[in-house]
Parts: structure tokens; sequence; C-alpha cells
């Protein structure tokens, strides 16, 4: 799964209906990549599209999907004053997919947008769900992301704040400090993805043994496993029962 031809922030897509984006390219079917039989998992249906490639148009909606402006507008305008006019500085694009929100901010302004995003009366992100990582290996110099998913229990409604990073610089600033529950997401997800978290206050793997190489839910992390023995019969290892792209 990844993102193509990134468009500036103010650049979007001509004649496209306000606050929406083109169907997605289908990326992948299935969730393991098997092709014809033999995927027993379920999700033998499932398809997933390519992330959205460029800034949502005005006006931005709601959840409600509506072409007017709406919640999404008033979140962006509220970010943008209390930055000070600096919105296009810190936000390098908002992408309004799916009756979601997305900042896209650069990693340098991530805990100036963080803290405002908390502490400004008419935005009042007060809880932090979680930082998840994803890896794109093909987007070259942004393969790292990190994600967050905000809550404001003041006005009940929620964000998503997307941060890219490059492999060989996997550099993002902590915000263990603003948000003290992303302590162990932030852990977690150094431990999976590799995510070098600049400023937490205890940097260490939480799943993985200290000693692990690698990171295990990276794309091109080896898929691996062992036999299992069970009831007199040997089940193979997970890369050997299924046929993986």
């Amino acid at each position: 799964m990844t993102e193509e031809n990134r468009a500036p922030q103010n650049e979007p897509e001509a004649n496209l209906p306000a606050g929406n984006l083109p169907e997605q390219p289908i990326a992948r079917r299935g969730m393991f990549g098997v092709h014809g039989t033999g995927d027993t998992s379920g999700y033998g249906g499932l398809v997933v599209r390519r992330a959205p490639a460029l800034s949502s148009a005005r006006p931005y909606g709601g959840p409600d999907r509506s072409a007017e402006p709406g919640e999404f507008d008033e979140i962006a305008d509220n970010l943008d004053r209390a930055l000070e006019g600096a919105f296009a500085d810190a936000v390098e694009r908002v992408v309004v997919d799916r009756g979601e929100l997305t900042f896209h901010v650069k990693r340098e302004k991530l805990p100036d947008v963080m803290r405002h995003l908390r502490d400004d009366a008419a935005l009042r992100f007060e809880l932090s769900l979680g930082v998840s990582g994803v890896h794109y290996p093909h987007e070259t110099g942004r393969e790292l992301r990190a994600v967050y998913h905000l809550c404001s229990i003041t006005h009940n409604r929620r964000l998503r704040v997307e941060v890219a990073c490059p492999d060989a610089d996997p550099h993002i600033p902590s915000t263990v400090s603003i948000y003290p529950t992303n302590d162990w997401h932030e852990r977690e997800t150094y431990d999976f993805f590799g995510i070098v978290f600049d400023g937490h206050p205890a940097l260490t793997r939480i799943e993985m043994p200290d000693d692990w190489d690698g990171h295990p839910q990276r794309k091109d992390y080896p898929l691996g496993g062992i036999p299992v023995e069970y009831r007199g019969a040997t089940i193979p290892a997970p890369d050997q029962r299924r046929s993986y792209s």
C-alpha cells in the first residue's frame, strides 16, 4: 500500500467535488497476498486501496461527507488561528477520506501542533488514543509514518495526525510530554517499526526481547515461523503454508 505523486497542499486536483478525492487505485486484494485457493484467513475478499496522494479541496465538510463547509473546516481554521497563520508551515497537506480528517504534519512541527490541538479552547483534543506505525518501503524519503488518533471529549470530535520520516533518519519528536499515555504506544511503535521518538523518557522495546534483531512489523521484515506439532501432526511454518507476495 503506497501513496504516489504527492502534490503541495494548495494544489488539489482540478474538477473534484469539494472535500473529496477520486477513488484510489487498488493496491492489494486479500489479506496475505495469496493467489488462487489456500487463503484460510477469511479475508480473501479484502480490497486495500492506495492512500490518498493529494490534499483535499475546500470545503472539507464533516464526518457526514457533506460537500458544504463543516466540522473539518472549523478544525482547520481553528488550528490555523492557534498557529498564528503558520498553518502552511506546519501542515504539509490535509486529507479528507472515508469521513475522516487527517493533518499530515512536518515532524519538526509536531510538538507545537499537538500542544495547540490539546490546549486551544476551540480544539481541545485532550485525549490521544495511541500511536500507530506504518511502513511504506517504496516511498523514498518518507518510508516510515507515525499516526496519532486524537479525540476531543469536549467537542465530541476525532482527528488523525500523520508524520513521516525517512528510513535513513527515523527520528520523530516524542509527544509523551503532551500526551503522557503515548509513552507505551511510542515504545511499541519503536519496537515494531524502528521509529526513534526523540525525547521519550525510556525508549526501550516493549514486546520483543531487548536483543531482538530488526522490527517485525516492517514490510521488509522476513516472514518466518517454526513448525508446530499438534496431536501427532506437524503443521508447517506460516511462510510455508501460503503463497505470499
